[in-house]
């Protein structure tokens, strides 16, 4: 935090407890896309695993509901805009 910023009043310093300097600093470097989950989802998706699970599932769901893997025809793109 730079020294003119300021926390919000309901954060308190005391519980933030003690970072780590360059935590995902590897995986960072690695290029992985990290994410953080609400503590809601990371009940129901504990691993990285179960993540990658329900997203690649979903991606089949939506594929197949809306045909993504072809591009729109003419004739649907002309519907679309009038």
């Amino acid at each position: 935090m730079k020294k003119n910023e300021e926390m919000r009043v309901e954060y308190k310093r005391e519980d933030l407890g003690k970072g780590v300097r360059g935590k995902h600093l590897a995986e960072f470097k690695k290029g992985s896309n990290l994410v953080l989950l609400t503590p809601e989802l990371s009940k129901i998706f504990p691993t990285n695993e179960a993540v990658n699970a329900a997203l690649i599932s979903l991606i089949g769901i939506a594929r197949s509901a809306t045909n993504l893997t072809s591009p729109p025809s003419a004739r649907a793109t002309k519907r679309r805009t009038a």
